[in-house]
């Protein structure tokens, strides 16, 4: 019997790549970060057939492949040449189109592309909210697949008459390694096509928004073997034989939310915190009523359960006022040094509502968040240390409001916050959320979302027969930092709370 086992995650942010080793031996699991690589969304400006040049995001995917090929390559230097098992995980939006022949139809459009401003509006034109909420689960986002396969529709039918497979994100980067054209129901979940209690695509909503059944890839679950990695991609990595690609939770919250150490799913708060903070609760049935679709709730698909969430714009704010300071500064602002400005920032200022649609996706973030203050009657905090303490104090304000919202649909309030991800690095909002919502805080792991994504091989593998058995050696391996509430703060929190739920509405 095989006692040693060797997996490869690829986990892919909207902002950047990485791959992991993760090693399962007697009952002991450790975790090697292989490579590291960072990408972003590329703005073009190009011309219609009328010579009107418009504003065009793609993903640079060659960019991504070839990085993933480096990963492979660092495996073969640092482990050896053999992998058991490889997983891919990304962002939950976007995806690629592809001829029978398996031609490229286009770039990849990335989901903060201007084109979907709208969307949502059009799909609600086709069938209505409450219905479309009924079968689906899933919130109105102007990222959706439903949008995105809508504008095609309705914008590109001509493109249409040529696609053979729509691949979304994971799947995109599977068919590159091997062939594969399948989704696992975590990535599917969340298109808002998916039926939340058949885990089949929705023939009804496909129908109402005129995509072809035929273009959409077979769902299956996390954790399944559907193929290998293609022979002379294993030679060129210098691999022995080809390992297995496995399918996990290819939505990148999923794989991060089967990693938190919960010990009492049903009174958890997970936030699975990075370029997005994902704010849920783990429920074991889809929650579809009116109160959660006022809420704005999400039931996405997980690993043995529906993750209830809510999107939340999370590090995408400080990362945005980032990169405008680089532009200005001609280098890179140091993350400890953030944190250290906002630290030493006035307190409650200024708050925002981070979901603001102004934040989505403005040229300049920096005047987005002054022009906020502006319209809603507030001064603005000086200086760049006070920009990044109303994002985090604002931030930590939004979480517990969604907190508020998920337990009006969980029935109870939860008992303690887990945070997951690279946000858990963040010493400063960690304390923020743990005043903000008066409840204990659980940091980490860190690389939640490869770890997950590692967990969920080893059982498709037959490695160990479910999470369960490999959550011990999890938290043995990544120990998390609790964070609790600091009582003399608690008053000026709730002050806070008050005045962003008047900012907010």
């Amino acid at each position: 019997m095989q006692t040693q086992w060797r997996f490869m995650a690829v986990d892919l942010g909207a902002s950047g790549g990485k791959c992991f080793a993760g090693e399962l031996l007697d009952g002991e699991f450790s975790l090697r970060e292989l490579h590291r690589f960072d990408h972003e969304c590329v703005s073009f400006a190009i011309s219609d057939r009328e010579g009107t040049a418009t504003e065009r995001m793609y993903w640079d995917d060659t960019l991504i492949y070839a990085n993933i090929l480096q990963g492979l390559q660092a495996a073969r230097r640092e482990i050896g040449p053999r992998l058991d098992g490889i997983g891919i995980d990304t962002w939950g939006a976007d995806g690629a189109l592809i001829s029978a022949d398996g031609d490229m139809l286009g770039k990849v459009y990335a989901y903060r592309d201007h084109r979907l401003d709208r969307m949502s509006d059009r799909v609600r034109d086709r069938l209505p909210a409450e219905r479309i909420y009924g079968i689906t689960g899933i919130h109105f986002q102007p990222f959706n697949v439903s949008n995105q396969l809508l504008w095609l529709t309705e914008n590109r039918p001509q493109l249409l008459k040529l696609v053979h497979r729509f691949l979304p994100a994971p799947t995109l980067f599977y068919y590159f390694l091997g062939g594969i054209t399948v989704v696992d129901s975590t990535w599917a979940s969340v298109t808002q096509l998916m039926d939340a209690h058949t885990r089949h695509w929705s023939a009804e909503i496909l129908a109402a928004l005129d995509i072809p059944a035929a273009i959409m890839p077979e769902i299956v679950p996390p954790g399944t073997r559907v193929g290998q990695l293609n022979q002379l991609i294993t030679e060129r990595v210098g691999l022995d034989s080809p390992p297995d690609l496995l399918t996990v939770g290819g939505h990148d919250t999923a794989s991060a939310f089967a990693a938190a150490p919960v010990r009492d799913p049903l009174r958890a708060l997970i936030i699975s915190s990075g370029t997005w903070s994902l704010v849920g609760r783990l429920v074991p049935e889809p929650v579809t009523t009116p109160a959660a679709m006022a809420a704005n709730l999400s039931n996405e698909g997980g690993i043995g359960n529906v993750r209830l969430l809510k999107n939340c714009m999370g590090g995408w704010l400080a990362h945005e006022l980032r990169r405008i300071w680089r532009a200005q500064d001609g280098q890179e602002m140091a993350w400890d040094e953030m944190y250290r400005q906002a630290q030493a920032a006035p307190a409650f200022t200024a708050l925002i509502d981070p979901d603001d649609q102004s934040f989505y996706n403005p040229a300049d973030m920096e005047q987005a968040l002054l022009e906020y203050c502006r319209r809603t009657g507030q001064t603005a905090p000086q200086g760049r240390g006070g920009l990044l303490r109303m994002v985090y104090e604002s931030l930590a304000l939004k979480y517990r409001r969604i907190s508020a919202d998920l337990a009006e649909s969980c029935g109870e309030p939860p008992a303690t916050v887990h945070i997951v991800g690279g946000g858990a690095r963040n010493e400063m909002l960690n304390q923020f959320t743990a005043n903000a919502l008066n409840l204990p805080v659980e940091a980490g792991p860190i690389e939640a979302t490869a770890i997950g994504n590692l967990m969920v091989q080893a059982v498709g593998a037959g490695a160990v027969q479910d999470l369960s058995q490999i959550i011990p050696a999890v938290r043995q391996a990544f120990p998390v930092v609790v964070c609790r509430p600091q009582p003399d703060q608690i008053a000026a929190w709730q002050a806070a709370y008050d005045r962003f739920q008047t900012i907010c509405g």
